[in-house]
C-alpha cells in the first residue's frame, strides 16, 4: 500500500504524467460535451420508443457513449476506425504486403498501415452515416429535413466520427494509454447510471432480494477473475551470452521474456461485437431503400440473435478465434528468435533460431488457447445470467465490465511503467 502511495505520488508531482494524465481528461471531457449535441430535426419521443424496441441498437449506443441515443454529432463514435482496423487487420492475413508492412518494415511501416486504416475510415463513416439517418428517417424519428439539410447532417455525423478517431488518436501520442479503447470505457462509463437504474428497477421486487444479492458477487467475482486472468504470465528464462573485448568480459546475465496469458487484451472482444452487429446493421440500413427481399433477411437474423443459444455460441466462438488471430498478428515468435539471436541472447535448453522460434510459438499457443477459453467464458457468461434472471441490460453491462476493466489494468500498467522511468 505504501508503495502504490508513493507511486501515485510521484505520477500527480511529475509534470510529464501529469500533463498525460490532464491530456486524458481533457479529451474525454470534449467527447462528452460532443455527446450531449444533437443534431437538427429530431423527434425525441419517436427516438425514445424507437431505442426501447430495438436492442441492437441499444448495444451500439453503449459503445458511441451515449451519442447514438442522443442522435448526437459524434453518433456514430469510433465504430467507423474500429471497422476499418478490422478490415486492415485481416488484409494481413490475404496480402503478404501488407503484413510485412505491418510486422517487418519497423515504426515506419506501421505509420503507413495505420494511414490506411484512417483513409479507410472515411468511406465506411459515409456510409454507416448515410444509411443510419436513412433508417431513422423512414422510421419518423428525424423528421422535416430536406435533402441540403439530411447531406449536412450527414457531413457533421461523419466530421464527429473522424473528429473522435483524430481525439484518439491523439490521447494515444500525448496521453496515456490506448486513445481509442479510452474513448469506449468513457461511453461505457457514462451508461453506468441508466443501467445502474435498470437493474434496480428489475430487481425492485423484495423477493428478488437474494437474486440482487448474489449478482453483486458474482460481479465481484468476474472482476477478480478477469483481474488475475489478465495480469497472469508466463516467463520464459533468457541468458545473455559472456562476450570478451580485450581484458573485460560483458554478459553473462540472466533475465525472463513475460509472456501474458491474454496477449490480446481488449481486442478480440471489440472485434466480435463488432462482427455480430455487423449483419444487422448492414440490413438496418439496407431497410430504408425499400428492398423487397431485406425485411426476410432482417427478420431471419433478428432471430437468430434472439436465439440465446446460437448468439452465445457465435459470440464464444468468434472472441476465441479472434484472440488468436489477433496474438498471431502482434507476436512473431521468429522475429524474437531473431533479435534474442542478434543481442547474444538464448533461452537455456534450447537451439537459436529455428528452434527458439519454434519453442515460443508452442508455448504462445498454448497460453493462447487458455486465455483465450477463459475470455470467451467470461463473454458469454453474462448472457447465460440474462436468460437466468430474465434481465437483458445483463448482457450489455457484462460485455462492457470486461473492457473497462481491461481498459483500468491497461492504464493502470502504463502509468505504473512511465512513473518507473521517471524512479531511474
Amino acid at each position: 500500500m505504501h508503495k502504490f502511495i508513493h507511486k501515485l505520488k510521484i505520477a500527480f508531482t511529475d509534470k510529464a504524467i501529469r500533463n498525460r494524465i490532464f491530456f486524458v481528461l481533457a479529451a474525454l471531457a470534449i467527447f462528452r460535451a460532443l455527446a450531449a449535441v444533437p443534431i437538427p430535426g429530431i423527434d425525441h419521443a419517436v427516438l425514445e420508443q424507437f431505442f426501447a424496441n430495438n436492442d441492437f441498437l441499444g448495444l451500439l449506443n453503449v459503445f458511441s457513449g451515449g451519442g447514438l441515443a442522443n442522435l448526437s454529432i459524434v453518433m456514430l463514435g469510433v465504430g467507423p476506425y474500429i471497422t476499418a482496423s478490422i478490415i486492415m487487420q485481416l488484409s494481413t492475413v490475404m496480402s503478404p504486403a501488407l503484413k510485412t508492412m505491418y510486422s517487418e518494415d519497423g515504426e515506419s511501416g506501421r505509420a503507413k498501415f495505420q494511414q490506411y486504416g484512417r483513409l479507410l475510415t472515411l468511406p465506411l463513416a459515409i456510409l454507416q452515416g448515410f444509411g443510419f439517418l436513412s433508417l431513422l428517417q423512414s422510421q419518423g424519428v428525424i423528421t422535416g429535413l430536406s435533402s441540403f439539410e439530411f447531406v449536412v447532417n450527414v457531413m457533421l455525423i461523419v466530421a464527429g466520427s473522424l473528429l473522435l478517431m483524430w481525439i484518439g488518436e491523439l490521447v494515444t501520442e500525448f496521453g496515456i494509454g490506448n486513445g481509442v479503447s479510452i474513448i469506449i470505457f468513457a461511453g461505457i462509463v457514462a451508461s453506468i447510471p441508466q443501467t445502474m437504474s435498470q437493474l434496480a428497477f428489475a430487481f425492485s421486487d423484495p423477493s428478488q432480494l437474494p437474486l440482487y444479492v448474489g449478482f453483486v458477487f458474482i460481479g465481484l467475482a468476474i472482476i477478480y477473475a478477469v483481474v488475475v486472468m489478465t495480469e497472469a504470465e508466463r516467463p520464459i528464462p533468457i541468458t545473455y551470452a559472456k562476450q570478451s573485448r580485450g581484458t573485460k568480459t560483458y554478459g553473462g546475465s540472466q533475465s525472463y521474456l513475460p509472456l501474458r496469458l491474454n496477449q490480446a487484451g481488449v481486442i478480440p472482444i471489440i472485434f466480435a461485437l463488432s462482427i455480430m452487429l455487423f449483419p444487422q446493421m448492414i440490413l438496418n440500413i439496407l431497410s430504408a431503400f425499400s428492398f423487397s427481399w431485406v425485411p426476410g433477411a432482417l427478420t431471419t437474423v433478428n432471430a437468430l440473435m434472439a436465439n440465446q443459444v446460437l448468439y452465445g455460441l457465435a459470440y464464444f466462438t468468434l472472441v476465441f478465434l479472434f484472440t488468436f488471430f489477433y496474438t498471431a498478428v502482434t507476436f512473431d515468435p521468429d522475429q524474437i528468435a531473431k533479435n534474442l539471436q542478434r543481442n547474444g541472447a538464448f533461452i537455456p535448453g534450447i537451439r537459436p533460431g529455428g528452434h527458439t522460434s519454434q519453442y515460443l510459438g508452442n508455448v504462445i499457443t498454448r497460453l493462447t488457447l487458455v486465455g483465450a477459453g477463459f475470455l470467451g467464458f467470461i463473454a458469454v457468461f453474462p448472457v447465460g445470467m440474462q436468460v437466468f434472471t430474465g434481465v437483458a441490460s445483463l448482457a450489455i453491462g457484462g460485455t462492457a465490465l470486461l473492457i473497462v476493466v481491461n481498459v483500468v489494468l491497461d492504464l493502470i500498467r502504463r502509468i505504473d511503467a512511465q512513473v518507473s522511468l521517471r524512479e531511474y
